[in-house]
């Protein structure tokens, strides 16, 4: 049966949708814009159907595009497979991986992490990106991520996921702070304190405020900063305290530049590992998953 689709129009449908125009799509494609454009007009008369909302110079997926890009993912990544399988010795790992993580797992883990698979499988290529939470996941469901990291749960249906390892979250101060000299932070006294938090959608962010339940409307908060070195800097300038992972603090803590404050709140969480179970999942995905399990058990305290 001979199909009326091409390898090339599904090339091109894709790169669409994850470009939003015509042009950059063609220049990723090394393809001129005619031609691109063409082969998009071709495949939704071919299909029947219409795959974008063209709004002014740009394409937004519709419904029906929605439904069907992640098989036309698929179908490229089996390409991809295929290929390379003829190009390479049998067994060995290769090809491209997308990685977003949130801020902690991204900036004090996976560095390490990716460099330790890289020793074992030199062929792969892992490209790092440094999210939060929330833009992890929409990196995965527009299929611009294989695999995500992500501080706390998934709440997203769409997606598959699975709890990782554990980390442990401690509240700061600077060591000038009336804090610092009694060590605790009490439940009076979160409101009388000022505050230096992550973004609102970084997992962080979530984990500290279902810690702090109907205390969490009652924070003075002066100032949101998107990165931990930035509230690390801002905490020992005496501005307020912080909540942020062990794992971000543990050396300005053993330095004595920042203090750890006991409380009764709970501050541990999971990681979580997360992906898009209509998306291809290759044998270097699979390989990395499987090592990041196996390397799960370094961290049994954040």
């Amino acid at each position: 049966m001979s199909l009326p689709v091409t390898f090339r129009q599904i090339q091109v449908f894709a790169a669409v949708a994850r470009n939003g125009t015509v042009i950059a799509a063609a220049q990723q494609l090394h393809l001129s814009q005619s031609a691109t454009s063409q082969a998009l007009s071709d495949l939704e008369r071919q299909l029947g159907v219409a795959l974008f909302e063209r709004l002014g110079r740009r394409l937004c997926l519709n419904d029906i595009g929605r439904h069907l890009l992640p098989q036309a993912e698929r179908l490229l990544d089996g390409m991809e497979v295929f290929v390379r399988s003829a190009q390479e010795p049998e067994g060995r790992l290769s090809g491209t991986l997308n990685v977003s993580a949130s801020a902690t797992i991204g900036t004090y883990m996976l560095p390490a992490l990716a460099g330790r698979f890289n020793e074992r499988h030199p062929g792969a290529d892992l490209r790092l990106n440094l999210r939060n939470t929330g833009e992890v996941v929409m990196d995965l469901l527009r299929l611009n991520a294989d695999l995500g990291l992500i501080e706390g749960q998934c709440h997203e249906p769409r997606l598959a996921s699975e709890a990782w390892c554990q980390d442990r979250m401690v509240i700061i101060c600077s060591p000038q702070h009336p804090l610092a000299r009694v060590g605790r932070l009490e439940r009076h006294d979160l409101i009388d304190v000022s505050w230096i938090m992550r973004e609102k959608g970084s997992g962080t962010r979530e984990v500290f405020e279902i810690a702090l339940g109907a205390h969490v409307d009652r924070l003075a908060i002066r100032m949101e900063l998107g990165q931990h070195e930035a509230i690390k800097q801002a905490v020992r300038a005496g501005l307020g305290l912080g909540c942020l992972s062990w794992l971000s603090v543990a050396g300005e803590i053993e330095r004595g530049e920042l203090i750890a404050l006991s409380s009764d709140l709970c501050l541990t969480r999971r990681f979580s590992l997360v992906w898009h179970p209509e998306r291809y999942r290759s044998p270097l995905w699979q390989a990395f998953k499987v090592f990041l399990v196996e390397q799960s058990d370094q961290y049994p305290n954040g």
